[in-house]
């Protein structure tokens, strides 16, 4: 991973030792890096390495609210809560971590030693003793210094390897591979391309053939730039639509490689306006709204609540969009909020129409006491 000269600088102090030197010279910046992910789980991280737990929670927190998911995260999250003697919370983050990562060591080694030491006189001190630092998430990697004089013949060899490519002196040993799984095996083969469309029966979507290729080909265009949300509703467009039963399961193929994003990494954003128009067509769809949070109904193991989307600043009410968390979060109705949701469609009760609801994936609101 490459990182800018500011996180660069912060990791080679971390490197020698000087955590808060690095954190005072991150948290100088912390305007720069609003809504960054890796800045706030460094900075996570260097509180810990430094003894300073409230602020390890502060910004460990945060970088969860991007990325609600992230094993390296929960790793954090765990570890505070062990050291406060919450067991029963770090137990279950543990165990949320190895069922995303099965070959986890550090929730690994974690468990076992909860599991020697809960419930004995030896908790105390098996959690003063220092060893809970083998349970710390890691710092990312600064990839090795290369000296100039490897550099310039490294940059000898691409030039000169270039040039002798360009003029076919060579050969080109292989051909450019896409960076995402799922790419390759999703071309339409001849046979689809023959018959992309179904002669009769009902859609929502009644596309040309040259139109189902077209959509299908820009939805994989999409998923290589990275850009799943984009893709998914094209890929929508191709299920919803008279395309062919085999182009439809390529669709639903390609959409199983999708990724789930965070705060960070959302590229393409749709306006409430805009999903309910025509919700069928954003199903599934990731989405950041912003608003006020009403009618909030707070469990042990699940949140949910009417989103008020737009009335963040009180002036504006674009709608009213029922919102589910399957796992419990601290929400204040006083302050605004941001929410990122998948997108679900519900029949209205007098089944008459379509409404957009949201499946809770993670939430920022400035001031929550606690991310779970």
């Amino acid at each position: 991973m490459k990182f800018d000269p500011i996180l660069t600088r912060a990791l080679r102090l971390a490197r020698r030792g000087k955590f808060g030197e690095a954190i005072h010279h991150l948290e100088s910046e912390v305007v720069r890096y609003h809504n960054s992910f890796i800045y706030y789980y460094i900075v996570g991280v260097l509180c810990l390495r430094a003894g300073d737990f409230g602020g390890a929670l502060t910004y460990l927190k945060r970088a969860r609210e991007i990325r609600m998911q992230d094993p390296q995260v929960l790793l954090g999250m765990a570890v505070l809560f062990l050291r406060r003697g919450d067991t029963d919370r770090a137990l279950d983050i543990y165990l949320e971590v190895l069922d995303k990562d099965g070959h986890n060591r550090i929730a690994q080694k974690a468990l076992n030693g909860i599991r020697k030491y809960s419930g004995t006189d030896d908790f105390a001190l098996w959690i003063e003793s220092g060893k809970l630092t083998r349970f710390y998430p890691p710092l990312p990697k600064l990839p090795p210094r290369i000296a100039l004089v490897s550099l310039g013949v490294l940059a000898f060899i691409v030039l000169g390897g270039g040039m002798l490519l360009k003029f076919n002196i060579i050969p080109l040993p292989f051909k450019s591979v896409s960076p995402r799984d799922g790419y390759a095996g999703s071309a339409l083969e001849r046979g689809e391309l023959q018959t992309p469309v179904q002669i009769s029966g009902s859609y929502r979507y009644i596309l040309t053939k040259d139109q189902v290729v077209d959509t299908y080909n820009k939805a994989r265009s999409l998923f290589t730039e990275l850009r799943d949300e984009a893709a998914r509703v094209e890929l929508n467009r191709i299920i919803e639509s008279n395309a062919s039963e085999a182009i439809k399961n390529k669709a639903r193929l390609l959409m199983s490689y999708l990724e789930v994003p965070g705060f960070d990494t959302l590229k393409d954003r749709f306006s409430y306006a805009t999903v309910a128009g025509d919700p069928g067509l954003y199903r599934d769809c990731h989405v950041i709204w912003r608003g006020m949070a009403a009618d909030i109904d707070a469990g042990e193991s699940a949140t949910a609540f009417d989103f008020l989307v737009g009335y963040d600043t009180h002036r504006t009410l674009e709608g009213k969009v029922p919102v589910f968390f399957n796992f419990s979060v601290a929400v204040n109705p006083e302050k605004p909020l941001e929410v990122l949701g998948r997108v679900i469609p519900v029949v209205t009760g007098d089944g008459q129409g379509i409404e957009v609801h949201l499946e809770g994936i993670a939430l920022y609101q400035s001031g929550i006491p606690d991310a779970r």
